[in-house]
């Protein structure tokens, strides 16, 4: 058995930083993720005047419940979508003029849904370049809150901004989702906002799901970061594709991340899978099982999903992921690309993606500077000598010492191989 120590979840490490800055008092977070993600975060929040002291395994966040402590600020948010999308929602809380820039590739992403919303309720919001997208000005005066609608069917990242958001308004926020992508994300903001002791009331309308967030702010507290879901996702692929056992500590029944349930398709593929309340084991059977599956819940994981379908039996359909299409690229689309450029057969939809078996051939994955490509074709290549990337460096958004850790991993099954 192997256990593999993966870093702190991108997701969480995001929510808990602006939940902090939002909380009375200095809150410690323990075992954050270092990636340049929240990195990026961090450093939005001290453009913003907040306090952030970064020590090596946990930072302290000193909050501030009215809003940013400057009445200018510029934050540049590099690629991160939790950062472009959550902090001008902070900064609204605030007084003050604040702009908001990020990368060329974040700019392509949208966040009208968001601005949308933030205008319904009286901030005054500017689209600087293309409507819709980055970059923003935002003149802050607080927020008064009330009711709003939001179709968060495009990411569940608009209305946890809006959520997180709530407890600073002075009337708190009633929000009715017309639609919902990637719902558990929502389960983990809920369950963290209540860690920070604040509680959503939801409910079932004729128009669509209801939240209820209170007004009154945050209390600061001591928050541990539990190991990345998605990150897991690619070591417990490799388990099941090399016929090898991996296990992830601190990932177990309790888990906040909806993309543990990863490892029940690789259950329905044929691996077999152990989740107790403190570990998560995977271990691979030798034979992968063909399968048509929904993951519009655990989208992140759809290109792990896709890198190791072309040595199931047979083919794997995945389905219901038209988000995908807007993410760090066009993920669908760059899954089935990088597929074919190995020579693999590969159908496509506006929110489907169905792979025949196959025996890869090598070839240069087209990274397209997204995280995931790299680490989901990394593990086609456990099988697949000759796999490279045009920027295996793009790990840094959320796993710096991706390559390094896999290729211990690699080395330590070749040892027990050349032992047998």
């Amino acid at each position: 058995m192997t256990i593999v120590d993966v870093p702190g979840s991108k997701s969480i490490t995001a929510r808990a930083l602006f939940l902090a800055a939002a909380a009375e008092g200095t809150t410690t977070l323990v075992r954050p993720l270092l990636s340049d993600d929240t990195e990026g975060f961090a450093e939005g929040l001290l453009a913003l005047g907040y306090r952030v002291e970064r020590r090596p395994d946990r930072w302290l966040v000193q909050g501030s419940p009215t809003g940013p402590a400057v009445r200018e600020a510029r934050v540049y948010c590099r690629d991160g979508a939790t950062t472009a999308r959550f902090l001008p929602a902070l900064a609204a809380a605030g007084r003050g003029d604040f702009r908001f820039d990020a990368s060329a590739q974040m700019r392509r992403r949208p966040v009208a849904p968001l601005t949308r919303a933030l205008r319904g309720l009286g901030v005054e919001v500017r689209h600087l370049e293309a409507e819709g997208h980055h970059p923003l000005g935002i003149t802050a005066d607080g927020i008064e809150g009330g009711e709003l609608t939001l179709d968060a069917g495009e990411s569940s990242q608009y209305l946890t901004a809006l959520l997180m958001l709530g407890p600073l308004t002075r009337q708190g926020l009633r929000i009715t989702v017309t639609r919902l992508v990637s719902a558990p994300y929502v389960e983990i903001t809920l369950a963290m906002m209540r860690a920070f002791g604040v509680e959503v009331e939801r409910r079932d309308s004729p128009e669509g799901e209801v939240f209820d967030v209170p007004p009154g702010g945050y209390r600061a507290t001591t928050y541990a970061i539990e190991p990345d879901a998605s990150t897991a996702s690619y070591f417990f692929a490799a388990a099941a594709l090399m016929g090898h056992e991996v296990t992830v500590a601190g990932l177990g029944r309790g888990a906040l991340q909806g993309d543990l349930r990863f490892v029940e398709v690789l259950e329905r593929m044929g691996a077999r899978v152990r989740v107790t309340d403190e570990a998560t084991t995977v271990a691979g059977t030798g034979t992968l099982d063909g399968l048509t599956v929904n993951m519009r819940d655990v989208s992140d994981t759809m290109p792990t999903l896709a890198a190791l379908a072309p040595f199931a039996s047979g083919p794997v359909r995945i389905e219901d992921v038209a988000n995908t299409r807007v993410k760090e690229c066009d993920r669908l689309e760059a899954c089935a690309e990088n597929l074919r450029r190995m020579g693999v057969p590969v159908r496509t939809g506006p929110d489907w993606i169905e792979i025949d078996p196959a025996a890869p051939g090598p070839a240069e994955i087209a990274t397209h500077g997204d995280h995931r490509m790299v680490m989901s074709f990394a593990v086609a290549s456990l099988r697949t000598p000759g796999v490279t990337f045009d920027d295996p460096g793009c790990v840094r958004k959320t796993f710096p010492g991706f390559h390094e850790a896999f290729a211990a991993l690699r080395e330590q099954w070749q040892g027990l191989a050349a032992r047998r």
